[in-house]
């Protein structure tokens, strides 16, 4: 009888008699037939009484004494239960501040499988590993990334960790929990999906389209979207009431006067090339084309110019000090495009500044 194992992020048939199902073929290397880890769920509904053993899975039944901060809001109990209904596979898309990280817990729970959360950052890592310590108070915690490599029942990694050690993790884990699943389709992220036998997968975000379209490649990775709300439907309920201001700011003469001549200078380039900027495809050729001549890069300096100029105009600081102003005493969150922005606008008013370089420690307290 045959045997079913793990290898380096695929699974390996050997000794099986006859044509396995797709999607085995035949690997005359080991002269066995592989196939993808991430097919593992439904190839084992097929194998299962055709194998002698299953060596594939490492990972294992938890069981886990779940302390939830606080019941379910309706929202996250309906976004669990679309997710159990789709068997366990699948995204869920919940603006900020609608308690996501709940909605995987409770899930984490609820497949009773090892399981690992992935996140993109440092301090998100840090965040899961107090929901999960709080959450299941009895379980060991690990960490993967930021000097850590942890491999316990229930863990949390970042991306990029997740991603090099993706075939030595792939069958240590029977859940995943992608936060910010927007992050998962990159060619090399992608391999913590594609080298994991996980059967219970989620996918939690608050934007789930990306400008190059590889969300789609999302439903076959961790499964189809299974429930979305946006914030207007939350808000006043779950979400504090909000309201959206445009406030416009206008260049001064000198500034005008440098932003057209920029925007000149990257337009001479891309119309004597054939260039436009209104699609992805059509930057990235403007960005391998910049880097082939002189004028190329002049290009794409006047480019970089023109942007500077629009994010940094003094008009926008002076229309930020009014509502500094007219909101004093209250509690004010700044967000900027880029971090000179942020560092002159904590300069200006002396106020705090968080960026990536900011550590831990610094923005708990």
């Amino acid at each position: 009888m045959a045997v079913l194992r793990f290898d380096r992020g695929t699974l390996l048939l050997e000794g099986f008699a006859s044509l396995p199902p797709a999607p085995f073929e035949f690997d005359p290397r080991v002269e066995a037939y592989r196939a993808p880890a991430i097919s593992y769920p439904e190839v084992i509904r097929v194998l299962r009484d055709r194998i002698r053993e299953n060596r594939a899975p490492a990972y294992g039944k938890l069981e886990l004494e779940f302390t939830p901060p606080h019941a379910l809001y309706p929202h996250q109990q309906a976004a669990l239960t679309a997710w159990k209904r789709a068997g366990g596979r699948g995204l869920v898309v919940l603006p900020t501040g609608a308690g996501k990280s709940l909605v995987g817990l409770s899930a984490i729970a609820w497949a009773s499988r090892s399981a690992l959360v992935v996140v993109p950052t440092l301090d998100l890592m840090h965040q899961w590993y107090a929901h999960l310590r709080a959450a299941f108070p009895g379980a060991n915690v690990g960490l993967i990334g930021g000097g850590y490599h942890e491999v316990t029942e229930l863990a949390v990694a970042t991306y990029d960790s997740a991603a090099i050690h993706a075939e030595k993790l792939g069958n240590r884990y029977g859940t995943l929990v992608f936060d910010e699943v927007h992050h998962l389709p990159t060619d090399f992220y992608r391999a913590i999906a594609l080298f994991s036998l996980a059967p219970y997968r989620l996918g939690l975000t608050a934007t789930l389209e990306r400008a190059d379209l590889r969300h789609e490649e999302l439903p076959g990775l961790v499964g189809p979207l299974v429930y979305r709300r946006h914030a207007a439907e939350l808000q006043g309920d779950v979400l504090a009431e909000y309201r959206i201001e445009r406030i416009y700011t206008d260049l001064s003469l000198a500034e005008r006067q440098a932003y057209h001549r920029a925007l000149e200078e990257r337009n001479r380039f891309l119309d004597e090339h054939g260039l436009g900027l209104g699609t992805l495809q059509g930057w990235q050729r403007f960005v391998m084309m910049s880097a082939r001549s002189e004028a190329g890069r002049r290009a794409m300096r006047a480019h970089r110019e023109a942007g500077r100029i629009a994010a940094a105009t003094p008009g926008k600081l002076r229309a930020l000090e009014v509502i500094l102003a007219r909101h004093a005493g209250e509690k004010i969150l700044i967000f900027t495009a880029d971090n000179d922005t942020a560092y002159a606008v904590s300069r200006a008013y002396l106020v705090p500044c968080l960026t990536h370089q900011t550590r831990v420690k610094e923005r708990q307290g």
